[in-house]
């Protein structure tokens, strides 16, 4: 088991007047309609998470479900009304605001939906714009950020400005500049949703490419079951301000722990989240047999073996073979449904 690198304790965040005084006399039966009839919006809802080192950590829900409410508390840019918030071990709410700034700029990485990119800089300054802010000289901090920019393969339009780029390369710039800082955690709050979805799906490739070599702990926020599946190590869905269920894509949607996780993921086929580790059999095989990664989904494996293979080797990122995923058993899985 991974250590937690973010830890988040009974936090609650509520809008309104005298919220503080109204969450403890309600923390006993904390229906929202109360806290409605109060005058009070409860955002975030008593939420327990823990997000582990190296880990994609996704966080969905529907639009209202709170859940960019919740990764702002988590970095602090919104306040919560109560509750424990630990990264490394310490208490972000016990922080002061010079601490905070401190941590956000050296240790935080943080990707919005909308780019956020200075028009009037280019994509080398816009990379470099975080390292300036902390005061990093003008030669290391263009080296680091021409390292970024080739990272996500924008190599060649340092020079380019926002309005020369598409939508998919502004947001890659968004995520060179989040990476200049080295962060420690990243947060990305629906980066791709403004984006066509031949450009999502290349940009999340992206993502799983920048992730293998980075290996970065995340908080990913989405409203896409799709997204979320193909992305997450782990999911928490929120539903009114308050977390359902937390749990593998695999486990929701095979055991979803209530009725409306269980219509949430209905229309989503078994194969498509299942990993090939949970259905591969020990073995070695031979070095002629395709060869698929443990991420890797069933409904993946699929046309790997519709050349008449009768098995893959599912292999580790050094090339070690783990098992083997035997095409009755692909069959099995995608034949439920």
């Amino acid at each position: 088991m991974r250590e937690p690198k973010l830890v988040c304790r009974n936090v609650w965040k509520l809008f309104g007047d005298h919220a503080e005084r109204a969450l403890a006399q309600l923390k006993d039966d904390p229906d929202p309609e109360r806290f409605a009839a109060l005058g009070l919006v409860a955002a975030v809802r008593d939420v327990d998470l823990e997000v582990h080192e190296g880990e994609i950590f996704v966080i969905m829900g529907l639009s209202g479900s709170g859940k960019s409410t919740l990764v702002r508390c988590l970095s602090r840019l919104i306040e919560p009304t109560a509750g424990e918030i630990l990264f490394n071990g310490q208490n972000l709410l016990a922080a002061s605001e010079a601490q905070m700034i401190e941590i956000r700029r050296h240790k935080m990485g943080m990707v919005f939906q909308n780019f956020a990119l200075l028009p009037h800089l280019n994509v080398l300054e816009n990379v470099a714009f975080p390292l300036d802010i902390q005061g990093v000289d003008r030669a290391r901090r263009e080296a680091r950020a021409r390292e970024m920019i080739t990272l996500v393969g924008l190599g060649g339009r340092e020079e380019a400005f926002p309005r020369q780029l598409s939508g998919g390369q502004q947001q890659r710039v968004g995520i060179a500049r989040s990476l200049a800082v080295e962060p420690e955690l990243w947060f990305l709050d629906e980066p791709f949703s403004a984006l066509d979805p031949l450009i999502r799906r290349e940009m999340q490739d992206e993502f799983m490419r920048l992730q293998s070599v980075l290996k970065k702990t995340i908080v990913f926020i989405t409203h896409d079951f799709d997204e979320a599946i193909r992305l997450a190590d782990r999911i928490a869905i929120m539903k009114d301000g308050a977390v359902v269920q937390c749990a593998s894509p695999e486990e929701i949607v095979v055991a979803p722990a209530t009725d409306y996780v269980r219509e949430f993921t209905r229309a989503v086929p078994k194969a498509k989240v299942m990993r090939v580790t949970s259905a591969m059999t020990p073995g070695e095989g031979d070095a002629a047999m395709p060869a698929i990664g443990p991420r890797a989904t069933i409904a993946e494996a699929g046309p790997l073996l519709a050349d008449g293979a009768a098995a893959l080797r599912v292999t580790a990122d050094d090339g070690s073979v783990l098992g083997l995923l035997r095409r009755d058993d692909v069959a099995a899985v995608m034949l439920q449904g």
